[in-house]
C-alpha cells in the first residue's frame, strides 16, 4: 500500500501533543499556583505573634494539620503545623483573635474543572485559527502538500548570471571536461553518429574555494539546455518521505525539459554511505530514490547530472558507479599559471596599475584556492580606497597577501625593547639558515612588525617555480632546519629560549612525523605507512594504524630527526655570529626588509 503524507494531519498531532504537554503542566503548577502567596512558619513564631498581637485571624485545619491565619500588619497568609497545645484556644481568646471565617476561598471542584476546560477550548480555538491562516496562504491543504513534495529547484537559463567558461581560470582540465558535456547537450547528432552516449552524471570534487560552483554556473551559462540547481541539504526534510518526493518531482520537471543539466550541490548531504551505525532513515530513502532516478528501469531519459562534493570519500559506493556518475573531475588547487590568471580574471573587475606583476603576486601566494584568490584582489581594492588612490598597486595587492596569511597590522601592539631584539633575531634566524643551505627558497621579506593573527614577526619565502609538487629527503630536512633557526638564533644570542617558536616547534613536529610514518624517509621503518590520511580536501587529518609500540618508536625517531636538525641550524648560525648580528640589528632598526636588502648584506660576507 502506497503511503501518502498529510501535512495537516501531522500538524494536528504536533498540536495535540503540544495541549497534552500543557494539560500535564496545568495538572503539576496547580498546588503550586494555587499557594504561591501562603508563607510557611514555625509554631514557636506563630504563637509569639499571638502574644504580640500581630494575628487577625485563624482558620484551623485539623484534617489537614496545619493552622492557617492572617497578620494584622499586612496581608500576608501565614501557615504553621498544628501541634498538641490545650491552651491553644484560650491565647487565641486572651489576643482577641477571630477563630472563624475562612482566610482563603477555595473554588468548587466544579468550577475549577469549568476553567480548565475552557482554557482548554481557548488554546484549540487558536490553533484552529493558525492551522486556517497558514493553509490560506500556502494556497489551501493541497497546495502545502505539494509544496512539500515539490523539489524548489531554480531553473536557470542561457547566461543568467553573466558567467561562461572564459570567467573561469586555472581548472583547464575541469573546463575541457565540462565543454564536451555542454557540446553534447548542444550538438548530440555528431556524437550520436559514433556511438557515443551521453554521461549520466559528472561529479566534481576538489577542496572548499577552487571553483566547483562556478564552473556549474558556467555551465549554466554556456548551455542552450535548461539548467536545475539546487542544494543537496534542500532534500533533508522532517515529514517522512518529503525527500524522496522532492528528487522525484525534481526528476519529473527535468524529463519535461530534457536534454537538461541537473546541478546538485553538495550532493554529500544526502549521498553519504549507508549502512552506517548511526544512519537515518529518511535520508537513506531520499538517496535511494536519487540512485533509482539516475540508473533504474526507466532511466534517466536525457537527464544529465552534475555534483559537487568536498567529501567524495564519504559517498556511498552505489552512487559513484559508471552509469550515476560516469566522471569525476577533480578540481584540484591551481598551479603557479592557474594562480596567476585566476588573478588577471579577478583583477579585470578592479581599477589597477598596468604594472602589476601577477607572476610575482601568484607566486607569492603559493597554495591559495580561487577563493582565497579574488579575496586577495578585493583586499588588494580596499586597500587601494583606504589609501586615497583610485587604483590598486603592485604594494597593495603584496600588502593584501600579508594580511590574509597573517591579518592585519596590529597598531596598537608595543613591543619592549627586549621583545623586539628577540623577535628581530629569531626572524634573522630562519631567514639565514635558509639562505645558507642550498635548495632552500629565496626570502622575500622580514619583518617583526606584530600582526593580528598573533604572530610578532614571520619571514617570507617565495619559490621560484610557484609550485612543488616534489620534495626529496634532503629538501625536507632542509625546511626542518629552517624552522628551527628561529629558536636557534635566540639561544645563539642570549643564551635563553622563549615561547616565540611555538607555531616553529608544531610545524617541524608535523613534518618530521610525515616523513617517518608517511613517506618512508626512515631507516628503521622503511617504506611502511603508519598513518592514514582521511578526508583528503576537508583538514587531511591523519590516524594512527600501528601498534602501540610502533608509535613509541616513531616518537624516538621524531625527536632524533627534529633534534639533528635543529643542532645543524644551530652551527650555521654559530659559524655566521657576525652576519647574524648585523642583519638582526639592520631589521631590529627598519621593522621590515626586503628579500634583495638582505641578500646583499649576505653577498658581503660571501
Amino acid at each position: 500500500m502506497k503511503q501518502v503524507n498529510n501535512p495537516k494531519r501531522s500538524l494536528l498531532y504536533y498540536y495535540g501533543f503540544a495541549m497534552l504537554i500543557i494539560v500535564i503542566f496545568n495538572f503539576i503548577a496547580m498546588p503550586w499556583y494555587s499557594e504561591r502567596h501562603v508563607q510557611q512558619i514555625n509554631y514557636d513564631s506563630f504563637m509569639t505573634m499571638v502574644d504580640d498581637r500581630q494575628v487577625a485571624e485563624v482558620q484551623l485545619q485539623p484534617s489537614e494539620n496545619q493552622i492557617i491565619f492572617t497578620s494584622t500588619e499586612d496581608d500576608t497568609v501565614y501557615k504553621t503545623a498544628m501541634v498538641e497545645d490545650p491552651n491553644l484556644t484560650q491565647r487565641l481568646f486572651d489576643a482577641d483573635v477571630a477563630f472563624t471565617g475562612e482566610i482563603i476561598e477555595q473554588a468548587s471542584p466544579i468550577a475549577s474543572f469549568l476553567s480548565f476546560v475552557f482554557q482548554i477550548l481557548l488554546f484549540v480555538a487558536i490553533g484552529q485559527w493558525i492551522s486556517r491562516m497558514l493553509l490560506k496562504k500556502a494556497g489551501g491543504s493541497n497546495a502545502m502538500q505539494f509544496n512539500l513534495g515539490k523539489s524548489n529547484a531554480r531553473v536557470y537559463v542561457q547566461s543568467t548570471d553573466g558567467l561562461s567558461f572564459k570567467d573561469v581560470a586555472g581548472q583547464d582540465e575541469a573546463k575541457e571536461s565540462l565543454t564536451e558535456v555542454v557540446d553534447f547537450l548542444n550538438n548530440p547528432k555528431k556524437y550520436q553518429a559514433v556511438g557515443a552516449k551521453m554521461p549520466s552524471g559528472v561529479l566534481l570534487v576538489g577542496p572548499p574555494g577552487t571553483g566547483k560552483t562556478m564552473l556549474a554556473k558556467a555551465v549554466a551559462g554556456e548551455a542552450n539546455v535548461s539548467f536545475f540547481s539546487m542544494s543537496g541539504s534542500e532534500f533533508v526534510e522532517m515529514f517522512a518521505g518529503a525527500g524522496a518526493a522532492k528528487v522525484r518531482d525534481l526528476f519529473k520537471q527535468a524529463k519535461e525539459k530534457a536534454p537538461c543539466i541537473v546541478f546538485i550541490d553538495e550532493i554529500d548531504a544526502i549521498g553519504k554511505k549507508r549502512g552506517q551505525a548511526i544512519g537515518n532513515d529518511e535520508r537513506e530513502q531520499t538517496l535511494n530514490q536519487l540512485l533509482t532516478e539516475m540508473d533504474g528501469f526507466e532511466g534517466n531519459n536525457g537527464v544529465m547530472i552534475l555534483a559537487a562534493s568536498n567529501q567524495p570519500e564519504s559517498l556511498d559506493p552505489a552512487l559513484l558507479r559508471p552509469g550515476r556518475f560516469d566522471r569525476q573531475v577533480r578540481v584540484e588547487l591551481p598551479d603557479l599559471k592557474g594562480r596567476e590568471d585566476i588573478l588577471k580574471v579577478h583583477a579585470s573587475k578592479v581599477q589597477h596599475d598596468d604594472s602589476i606583476d601577477y607572476n610575482k603576486i601568484a607566486r607569492m601566494a603559493s597554495g591559495a584556492s580561487g577563493a582565497e584568490l579574488a579575496n586577495i584582489v578585493n583586499e588588494a581594492a580596499l586597500r587601494a580606497v583606504r589609501q586615497g588612490r583610485n587604483a590598486a598597486t603592485q604594494n597593495d595587492f603584496e600588502e593584501s597577501i600579508e594580511t590574509i596569511m597573517a591579518g592585519e597590522q596590529k597598531k596598537n601592539a608595543i613591543l619592549s625593547d627586549k621583545e623586539k631584539w628577540i623577535v628581530s633575531y629569531h626572524e634573522i634566524g630562519h631567514a639565514l639558515v635558509a639562505a645558507k643551505q642550498s635548495g632552500s627558497a629565496p626570502v622575500e621579506k622580514i619583518t617583526i612588525i606584530p600582526r593580528t593573527s598573533g604572530a610578532l614577526g614571520y619571514t617570507m619565502q617565495v619559490s621560484e617555480k610557484g609550485n612543488d609538487y616534489l620534495h626529496s629527503k634532503e629538501n625536507l630536512e632542509t625546511q626542518l632546519a629552517t624552522l628551527a633557526g628561529g629558536r636557534a638564533a635566540e639561544e645563539v644570542a642570549f643564551n635563553s629560549i622563549t615561547t616565540g617558536a611555538s607555531n616553529d616547534i608544531e610545524r617541524m613536529t608535523q613534518l618530521a612525523r610525515a616523513m617517518i610514518s608517511q613517506y618512508g624517509m626512515s631507516d628503521t621503518f622503511g617504506m611502511v605507512a603508519f598513518e592514514q590520511r582521511n578526508n583528503q580536501y576537508l583538514g587531511n587529518e591523519a590516524s594512527a594504524t600501528g601498534s602501540a609500540e610502533t608509535q613509541a618508536a616513531i616518537d624516538r625517531e621524531i625527536v632524533e630527526l627534529v633534534g639533528t636538525q635543529y643542532d645543524k641550524a644551530k652551527t650555521i648560525l654559530i659559524n655566521n655570529r657576525e652576519l647574524l648580528d648585523e642583519l638582526s640589528h639592520f631589521l631590529y632598526n627598519e621593522e621590515t626588509i626586503t628579500g634583495q636588502q638582505f641578500m646583499e648584506i649576505v653577498n658581503k660576507y660571501n
